[in-house]
């Protein structure tokens, strides 16, 4: 697998980032749930840590990592059962956002061995 530098991390976030404030969110999923799941708190949480991470530099704090884990676990679930094109396309994107901001922080993952 190619590694994708922290740079191009930042420039795919920052496009999709701006793809996501330039969309509607899709107005049938406006007070809806999904298998349990409100999609407007879903969109937020996922917005909220996108910021945060935008604004650290690309790193995350553990709460948030636990966040944007769970989801990602929420729209496996959600996504399958999404039929409109413009409802996938929305939170494909926001999937997208929370896998690549949720991956560990490379500082944390250096190889430490003597």
């Amino acid at each position: 697998m190619i590694s994708v530098s922290e740079e191009s991390e930042s420039e795919v976030v920052a496009r999709l980032w701006q793809e996501h404030l330039d969309a509607k969110f899709p107005a049938g999923l406006r007070g809806a749930e999904l298998d349990g799941s409100d999609l407007v708190m879903l969109d937020a949480a996922i917005a909220g840590c996108v910021t945060t991470w935008r604004s650290n530099g690309g790193v995350l704090d553990a709460k948030r990592l636990r966040i944007l884990r769970d989801c990602i676990s929420e729209l496996d679930t959600v996504l399958p059962l999404l039929m409109d094109e413009e409802e996938l396309r929305y939170y494909k994107r926001l999937h997208r956002l929370a896998t690549i901001t949720s991956q560990v922080d490379p500082r944390l993952t250096k190889d430490t061995r003597s």
